[in-house]
């Protein structure tokens, strides 16, 4: 496959494909110049428009249906929401060889937070939390199922398989007992709300150190709450963690299960991405080391175990 090409079937993304449809479908826009935007998504190709637009574009059949989501669910929920997210300002329909429905989006402005170079690491968690917490107190009428809407014990010979296969790599016996403590933790009691489902780094934005925007709602509708709990480990230092933790109300139950599903979620895409994208390659690794050294029992209220005991696992 060539630089930047995710899936060996997938249309052959250029400035030049762009520029097209951008002509053919939105000609005000057309004289645009139109640039790649790195780093390369996994399931949607970015080409920024201009200075204030971005151009998205599924890679696959298996993403092109959040074209419908995004552009009715996205306008709904931004007004409700404390940073700002993505709202489609047109909609794209299949030509020039490029064979799905996409969208044109303002641009957003800011950085992806990198952890361990976060200026503010409490306030971040704090706007973390408080967007987590107005998302999922959302109406939920009419959403649709989360990508990741199945309960957690639905992904148990999946995650057993990616550690068998990984073994070499993950210390097994931590992570299995990460993994059948989240399972035996209680189910969630109320009714499944509103999840964006996966909080990485490389789907938020920072600006002067704080939470300007969240991006990349494919994965959203409804689900367990603490699927958005994931975000502790991928976005946050262990220090931080608890003060995501309190803002957000996670019990003991809520939590071992969103350490569960950042467990999950991480081996899934090591497994996935090892040899082929070794940027989320190596977010993967990075969580994966945070969840086993986070404490004993994954409460995460004292900031883990930290320090020289990520040493221990060899991911």
């Amino acid at each position: 496959m060539r630089p930047g090409k995710m899936h060996a079937d997938e249309p052959d993304f250029t400035e030049s494909l762009v520029h097209r449809l951008i002509a053919s479908q939105f000609p005000d826009w057309a004289g645009l110049p139109v640039e790649p935007v790195v780093p390369v998504g996994t399931s949607h190709a970015m080409y920024r428009l201009g200075e204030d637009l971005v151009v998205r574009l599924p890679r696959t059949a298996g993403t092109a249906g959040e074209v419908d989501m995004e552009q009715r669910w996205l306008p709904r929920l931004a007004p409700r929401l404390p940073a700002a997210i993505p709202v489609p300002l047109g909609r794209g329909v299949p030509a020039e060889d490029y064979p799905w429905h996409w969208s044109v989006f303002r641009w957003l402005d800011g950085a992806n937070p990198v952890v361990g170079q976060l200026a503010e690491p409490g306030l971040f968690a704090t706007d973390l939390a408080d967007f987590v917490t107005a998302l999922h107190r959302i109406d939920p009428a009419g959403a649709p199922p989360s990508f990741r809407s199945e309960p957690l014990a639905a992904r148990d010979a999946s995650t057993r398989a990616a550690l068998a296969e990984l073994h070499e790599a993950v210390d097994t016996g931590a992570a299995l007992a990460v993994w059948e403590a989240a399972l035996s933790a209680c189910a969630p009691t109320g009714p499944a709300v509103w999840i964006h489902a996966d909080l990485q780094p490389g789907n938020l934005l920072l600006a002067n150190g704080r939470l300007s925007a969240v991006i990349d709602f494919g994965c959203m509708g409804l689900g367990d709450a603490a699927v958005d709990l994931i975000a502790a480990w991928y976005l946050l230092p262990a220090h931080a963690r608890g003060t995501f933790r309190t803002a957000v109300h996670a019990d003991d139950a809520a939590w071992a299960r969103g350490r569960g599903w950042a467990l999950s979620t991480a081996l899934g895409e090591l497994r996935y991405y090892r040899e082929s994208n070794p940027a989320m390659a190596a977010i993967a690794r990075h969580v994966i080391r945070e969840v086993l050294t986070d404490g004993e029992s994954g409460g995460g209220s004292g900031g883990g175990s930290g320090g020289n005991s990520r040493e221990q696992h060899a991911v």
